[in-house]
């Protein structure tokens, strides 16, 4: 699988978070024809996991230059329930780090995730009150964009414990395939009662963070957001699959 030196992994989701940050970063307007588009779909056969019905699916969205190097890639993922969802990100992610390049490229991963699902030493974890803060977490080795944005993160110390399963699953297999990856998390529920409000906000740091990373521009105006009012008692399966 073709991508970028930098690619941003993002999970189709029912509120549209992998919409909103992919619409709202695009090439900078002082220089917009330094970048072109390019976008493909991918399916990749889970026979080899005994899954016969279902295909690892998604989108690919290139930035590549005027000499036709892909500088930016954004994949946009469906999204799976368990156990489905283990083998489809274990087969991209295997795809992506089997590529014949001379280097492998540097994933970024933005989450937003629930205060209740998210635990640091048994607790929650810490709340920002100047502003919405976006933890960063990083696996594999580190690379030049890794360290950009994790200077633009709160890190993460200690232990931590994480109750959503796209991102648990995606942090287990990162570090099995020791690709360099860095996972950004916006942690929803802590400082508004909005949540919609919130959300955006997180949202607006995040595509913010990635446009000075990736060296392309945020818009606000591109971004389209539907919230999605979920249950306090909804319970996620498989939990224990990932530790």
């Amino acid at each position: 699988m073709k991508v970028g030196s930098k690619l941003v992994f993002l999970f189709r989701d029912s509120e549209g978070f992998s919409t909103a940050i992919s619409d709202s970063l695009h090439p900078n307007p002082t220089n917009p024809s330094s970048l072109t588009l390019l976008e493909e779909s991918f399916e990749l056969s889970l026979e080899p996991y005994g899954i016969k019905d279902v295909k690892a699916s998604g989108t690919l969205l290139h930035f590549v230059d005027h000499q036709g190097f892909y500088q930016v890639s954004f994949l946009l993922m469906q999204n799976y329930e368990p156990p489905v969802l283990v083998c489809a990100v274990n087969e991209v992610l295997g795809e992506i780090a089997r590529e014949e390049s001379s280097s492998l490229p540097t994933i970024l991963v933005p989450f937003i995730v629930a205060s209740s699902k998210l635990k640091r030493d048994g607790r929650s974890w810490t709340k920002s009150e100047n502003k919405v803060p976006i933890y960063g977490v990083q696996i594999g080795p580190e690379t030049d964009t890794t360290k950009a944005v994790a200077a633009r993160t709160e890190k993460l110390s200690g232990s931590f414990q994480v109750h959503h399963e796209p991102l648990a699953c995606l942090l287990q297999l990162a570090r099995v395939l020791h690709l360099p990856t860095f996972i950004l998390i916006g942690e929803r529920g802590q400082r508004v009662s909005d949540k919609n409000i919130e959300d955006l906000e997180i949202l607006h740091e995040i595509g913010e963070i990635l446009a000075s990373t990736l060296n392309l521009s945020f818009s606000k105006d591109r971004m389209k957001w539907k919230p999605k009012v979920t249950s306090k008692n909804s319970v996620e399966p498989w939990r224990a699959l990932y530790g």
